[in-house]
C-alpha cells in the first residue's frame, strides 16, 4: 500500500486525506496545530493561530456542496444534523424576473450555511474514524529529502528531526505554502508565482438568533448585503442558529479604522441594507469580538503549476496552490474539489514520475486560473473604486468592452431569469466566467437586459458611513 504525508490538517488537508484513503494510500496527516475541542460544535471556537481566517465569516458554495453530497456524504448528513441550512439560493431569484419558473438545474443551486471552525471538526471526526487515515497533531514539516538521484521525493523532516517516509507528500499548508521553503532548501528552483493586490481588510462578528425564524430575507440566497461603491456587508446564516457579519475596507483607510470597535461595527452593520432586522434587541446577540483580518493578494503559486520544475510525488492543494480574494467565499469550496480532483487523477495515472507530476500541474492550472483571473479583474475595479471614494475623486467608470462586466451581469439578472442563474453558478463556482461568456445567447441577453435600467444607488454614502462610524464612539477592544 502507497503512502502519503500530508503536511496541514485543515480543510485541504484533511479532504485530501479522505480522497487519498479511497484509492488505497496510507495517509499521514501532520498538522502543527493541537487536536481540535471534543465538544459539540454548537460552541465551535477551534482557535488556532495557523488559520487565522478560521474565525472569519464563510460560506460553502454550490461546488463544496456538491462535492461534499458526491464524495463525503457523511460529512454533509453531519453538518446538517449539527444544525447547518442547506439554502436555496433560487429564493433569491426576483419574482418579477422572465423565466423565473423552477429549472431542473436549479437543485444545483444551493449553498451550506456553515461555519469553518465547525465544517472542520465535522471533517477531522470523519476522517479520524478512516482505517487508514492517521493524524498527528503539534507535529511542523520542515524539510523534504528527495532521492539523490531521480529527485522524487522520499521523505519528510519534522520540527523535532524525525524523518518520516512517503511516496508522495501533499503542501496542505495553505496560504503559507511551504513547500516552496521545502524545495529551495532542497536545491530545487521556483517558478514565479503571479501575485495582484486583493485589497480588503475584513471585519467579522458571530451572533446567535434567539429563535429558529429568520429575522430577514436572504436577498443573496445565501446572505444579506453585497459588495457597494465604498465598503462591503455581507451576513451569511451559520449552523447551530448562528450567523457571521463581514465588514470589508480598504486597507489603510484610517476613517474606518472604528470598524474595529464593537459600537463602530454595529453602527456599519446597521446601516447596510437587510442586516438591521438581525441586530434587533431579542432577536439575536454577539458571540464573538469583531475579528480583524488582512486579506492576502490573490496569488497563482508557480510550485503548483506546469512552469515549475517537476518533483515527481510533491503535489500542493488548495490554498497552497492558489489563494483569491474571500470575499468571493469559494476558498473551501475549491479547496474540497482540488482534493478528490488529486485523487482521481492519481487513481487514473498510479505511476510516481514526471508525468504524473505535470498531469496534476496542468489540473491544478486548469482549476484555478479562471478564479484567480476573475477575482484579480474585479478587484482591480472595486479597488479603484473605493479608493476614490475615499479620496473623494470621481467615480470610477464601468469599463466598457466587448464582454460584459460583473456589474452589467448582476443588474441584467434582476429582470432576466437565464442571467440570474447563469451569475448564480457562476458566484457558486459551478461555471467559470468563460463557460458563460462562450454562451453567445447569454451574452445576447446580458446587452438586453442591462440596457433596460440602471444599476440601484449605494445604500448610504462614504460620508455617512464615516460618520455613523465615527460618531458610534467605542474604544478597540
Amino acid at each position: 500500500m502507497p503512502t502519503a504525508v500530508i503536511a496541514g490538517g485543515s480543510v485541504a488537508g484533511l479532504a485530501s486525506a479522505l480522497a487519498l484513503s479511497g484509492i488505497g494510500y496510507r495517509v499521514l496527516v501532520l498538522e502543527r496545530a493541537p487536536e481540535p475541542p471534543q465538544s459539540s460544535t454548537a460552541d465551535a471556537t477551534w482557535q488556532r493561530p495557523t488559520v487565522p481566517q478560521g474565525l472569519q465569516s464563510h460560506t460553502l458554495t454550490s461546488l463544496g456542496v456538491r462535492v461534499l453530497r458526491e464524495r463525503a456524504p457523511q460529512v454533509l448528513a453531519d453538518a446538517r444534523a449539527a444544525g447547518a441550512p442547506l439554502l436555496d439560493l433560487t429564493q433569491a431569484l426576483p419574482a418579477e424576473a422572465t423565466d423565473s419558473a423552477r429549472e431542473s438545474g436549479d437543485s444545483e443551486l444551493v449553498a451550506l450555511g456553515c461555519r469553518r471552525s465547525s465544517l472542520e471538526i465535522l471533517l477531522h471526526r470523519t476522517v479520524g474514524n478512516v482505517a487508514d487515515v492517521t493524524i498527528r497533531h503539534d507535529t511542523t514539516v520542515v524539510g523534504l529529502e528527495l532521492h539523490p538521484r531521480h529527485r522524487s521525493v522520499e521523505a519528510v523532516v519534522t520540527g523535532t528531526g524525525e524523518r518520516i517516509p512517503a511516496d508522495i507528500v501533499v503542501d496542505a499548508t495553505g496560504r503559507r505554502a511551504l513547500s516552496r521553503r521545502w524545495l529551495h532548501g532542497a536545491g530545487v528552483p521556483l517558478a514565479a508565482d503571479r501575485t495582484s493586490p486583493s485589497g480588503l481588510v475584513g471585519h467579522t462578528r458571530f451572533y446567535r438568533l434567539t429563535s429558529r425564524t429568520l429575522p430577514g430575507p436572504l436577498s443573496r440566497g445565501h446572505g444579506v448585503g453585497d459588495v457597494f461603491g465604498h465598503y462591503a456587508g455581507v451576513l451569511h446564516p451559520g449552523d447551530n442558529g448562528t450567523f457571521s457579519i463581514a465588514l470589508g475596507s480598504l486597507p489603510g483607510d484610517k476613517a474606518l479604522q472604528g470598524l474595529r470597535t464593537r459600537p463602530g461595527f454595529a453602527a456599519a452593520a446597521r446601516a447596510t441594507p437587510g442586516l438591521a432586522p438581525w441586530l434587533e434587541d431579542g432577536v439575536s446577540f454577539p458571540i464573538s469580538a469583531v475579528r480583524v483580518i488582512s486579506s492576502p493578494p490573490n496569488t497563482l503559486r508557480g510550485v503548483a503549476g506546469p512552469q515549475q520544475w517537476p518533483v515527481p510525488g510533491l503535489f500542493q492543494v488548495g490554498d497552497a496552490a492558489c489563494i483569491t480574494n474571500p470575499l468571493f467565499g469559494r476558498g473551501m469550496s475549491l479547496a474540497l474539489d482540488h482534493a478528490f480532483r488529486l485523487a482521481d487523477l492519481l487513481a487514473e495515472q498510479p505511476d510516481i514520475g514526471i508525468a504524473q507530476r505535470r498531469a496534476v500541474a496542468r489540473m491544478t492550472h486548469e482549476l484555478f486560473l479562471p478564479w484567480y483571473e476573475q477575482s484579480v479583474g474585479s478587484d482591480r475595479l472595486r479597488i479603484a473604486r473605493w479608493q476614490a471614494a475615499v479620496d473623494g475623486a470621481p467615480a470610477v467608470p464601468v469599463p466598457h468592452g466587448d464582454l460584459p462586466t460583473t456589474e452589467e451581469i448582476v443588474n441584467a439578472a434582476r429582470s432576466d431569469g437565464t442571467v440570474w442563474r447563469g451569475l448564480m453558478r457562476m458566484l457558486m463556482t459551478l461555471s467559470t466566467p468563460a463557460e458563460l461568456f462562450d454562451d453567445d445567447k447569454f451574452l445576447a441577453r446580458v446587452r438586453q437586459a442591462a440596457s433596460a435600467g440602471p444599476a440601484p444607488s449605494p445604500p448610504l454614502s462614504r460620508e455617512e458611513l464615516v460618520r455613523r462610524v465615527t460618531s458610534a464612539g467605542g474604544t478597540r477592544r
